[in-house]
């Protein structure tokens, strides 16, 4: 006599969780492909072949440099300048030192930091060497970094770093022969005051006016992947020469068009500032992990991650020695849309292609529609439940990143933005978790009652951040369109495609208004788009009711690869804006979602029978944690 078999209801009590634990278990090796993207790459030993770069053999220069802070007009600055020019003539670039003025808000800065200005003669110093190349008339490309530090700080990684890196890149592209065009080798002075070697020098010095390219070294931090975060105008070929040179960098690439863009919006400066203000093309280069030790007096030569010098250093090596060797240098043209693909390679690609993308993936997304029969008023309320979603989520994150300290708008003292540096860390773990524990929540459903209890939480903690983080508008609207969106519109339909391809259109939407108005931000919502949409359109091509177990492979397969590109993206921007702004990572939450939902919200053998309610209580546990998280920080990290 066989066995009975199981009833359609026994199978799906026993498929929900499977699935749901396979969500699960793809966000973790989603995790887990992020590490291995952020990580720097290993060192290189000092006995490395001459013609590759070694941070063991940087790091002689940086141990000499760092052994205590060097501001402008101590003993210590006047050391390290005789030290370099000693390193500058060992490497044959005939040094001299370049004098200038300091700047009127300079010495105001000397006096407040109770440095004398006198003692430096009220003038910088840079040190200039040159690399001839075969043809002296050709246009010179720049070397650069600076030599000073803040006082109270060795300035190990800012920018001892980029000093030792400059000379070791010098040192292998001599071993590997002569170059086509002269290197000119700028160490600045004074760039913590007010950048003003970097004015001295692009203001007087003789040839300036024939300068090709810049390639400036930079660090804020004690660690982490070096970013090429900045460009001079028109860039479509220093893009296109750095996505040359990055199969050869060691640890690959990490750069976008975002960051760029991003960065020109805020008010930062580096020396990098001042050629590419006078229209010189150029590369801007940092890395700004282990931010507790910028401008602080841990940054050691011990403390610094000398996986970061190689990798700064071999991107500075690769980069310019194609521009020496090289009998044209890159031409300026429209700025390129671009991002690393996994480090190794990039992604390049005009800007008005993106309506390109916007085109085919409507297209998509219209046979995905018609294949699951989705009615255009569920795939409406699926959108709007993702704009609740969005807008909850960066009220939640903004919410969890108080606990932590104040916000940066509230911070009156150079003191406590040191400590919320040091916080950092716990402070992106605490994002982290509540963004995907609302994602969790948002996955297992929410109505009735608990759509309820989610307006109100919405609400509370919307007031919470304007009465303690002060007022901020884009925290009280992203409150306010939370708010409505859940109000008037009922959740989608049980049905898995309703949700997903609803979360997918939202995502189509903003990528198409982010092409309208910054497309160099557009591919972060567009190609994770398209490749959730074509993912949809595969699945309603070959199981439009879902009833195939294995289908869920594709979801997978999609959310681990491209979730775990998203991660590894999320980690620079909220180093660079996340102090402040942490909620912006919703976003990736919802590219992520777009992703990853079907995989809570399919049910093989009978859809429609609703996500595993088991979501809803880890997605809990995840915000209560992350708020445990971020307020721990008071407790071992307190001012």
């Amino acid at each position: 006599m066989s066995a009975a078999s199981p009833s359609p209801r026994a199978r799906i009590v026993r498929g929900r969780p499977a699935l749901g634990i396979l969500l699960l278990v793809s966000l973790l090796l989603g995790l887990g492909l992020a590490a291995l993207l952020t990580r720097t790459p290993a060192p290189r030993p000092a006995d490395a072949e001459a013609s590759v770069f070694s941070a063991r053999r940087a790091m002689v220069d940086v141990e000499r440099l760092a052994r205590a802070p060097r501001p402008l007009g101590t003993p210590e600055h006047a050391a390290a300048r005789a030290y370099l020019l000693g390193r500058m003539q060992a490497l044959g670039l005939d040094p001299v030192v370049m004098e200038g003025p300091l700047s009127p808000g300079s010495i105001r800065r000397m006096e407040r930091w109770e440095l004398s200005p006198e003692a430096a003669g009220y003038r910088v110093r840079n040190l200039v060497g040159q690399l001839p190349g075969r043809d002296p008339t050709a246009a010179p490309v720049v070397l650069m970094a600076h030599y000073d530090s803040v006082p109270g700080s060795p300035g190990a990684a800012d920018d001892a770093t980029g000093v030792a890196a400059v000379l070791e890149a010098v040192r292998a592209i001599q071993a590997r022969g002569p170059t086509e065009r002269p290197l000119i080798v700028l160490i600045t002075d004074a760039e913590e005051l007010g950048l003003d070697g970097a004015r001295v020098f692009f203001g007087d010095y003789p040839d300036r006016a024939r300068i090709g390219f810049v390639v400036n070294l930079e660090a804020r931090g004690g660690g982490g992947r070096a970013m090429m975060f900045e460009t001079g105008p028109g860039n479509a070929g220093a893009v296109g020469l750095l996505a040359g040179a990055a199969p050869h960098i060691d640890g690959g690439v990490t750069s976008n068009s975002l960051a760029v863009a991003i960065y020109r919006m805020m008010s930062n400066d580096t020396d990098f500032s001042v050629p590419r203000e006078r229209g010189i093309a150029g590369l801007n280069f940092a890395f700004i992990g282990r931010a507790d030790q910028y401008h602080r007096p841990s940054s050691t030569p011990e403390a610094l991650d000398k996986g970061s010098l190689q990798h700064i250093g071999s991107q500075a090596l690769e980069v310019t020695d194609r521009l020496l060797r090289t009998e044209t240098l890159p031409e300026a043209g429209p700025d390129r849309v671009y991002a690393d693909a996994f480090g190794g390679a990039m992604i390049v690609m005009p800007a008005p292609w993106g309506w390109g993308l916007v085109v085919v993936s409507l297209g998509l997304l219209a046979f995905a529609v018609f294949r699951s029969r989705t009615a255009l008023a569920s795939l409406l309320r699926g959108a709007v439940d993702g704009v609740a979603f969005l807008a909850g989520a960066f009220v939640l994150a903004q919410a969890v990143r108080l606990a932590a300290g104040p916000m940066l708008r509230r911070v009156e003292s150079a003191d406590v933005y040191y400590q919320l540096l040091e916080r950092l860390p716990l402070m992106e773990v605490a994002t982290g978790l509540a963004l995907f524990g609302a994602a969790l929540v948002f996955l297992a459903g929410t109505s009735g009652k608990l759509r309820m209890a989610w307006m109100g939480t919405v609400a509370v903690l919307g007031l919470l951040v304007q009465l303690i983080g002060g007022w901020d508008p884009v925290s009280a609207g992203m409150t306010a369109l939370a708010l409505v969106a859940v109000i008037p519109v009922p959740p989608p339909a049980a049905s898995p495609w309703p949700r997903w391809l609803g979360l997918i259109g939202l995502v189509l939407v903003l990528g198409a208004v982010a092409q309208a108005l910054l497309p160099e931000a557009a591919f972060l919502l567009l190609w994770p788009g398209l490749v959730a949409v074509a993912a949809a359109a595969f699945v309603a091509a070959i199981d439009p009711e879902l009833r195939r177990g294995r289908i869920s492979l594709v979801p997978v397969v999609t959310t681990v690869v491209v979730g775990g590109w998203l991660l590894a993206m999320g980690h620079p921007v909220f180093l660079g804006i996340g102090m402040d702004l942490p909620g912006i990572l919703a976003l990736i939450a919802l590219l992520w979602l777009s992703l990853a939902a079907p995989l809570a919200l399919m049910t093989p053998n009978s859809p429609g029978a609703g996500p595993w309610s088991g979501l809803r209580i880890i997605g809990l546990v995840l915000i209560v944690a992350a708020v445990s998280v971020s307020a721990s920080a008071l407790v071992f990290m307190p001012g």
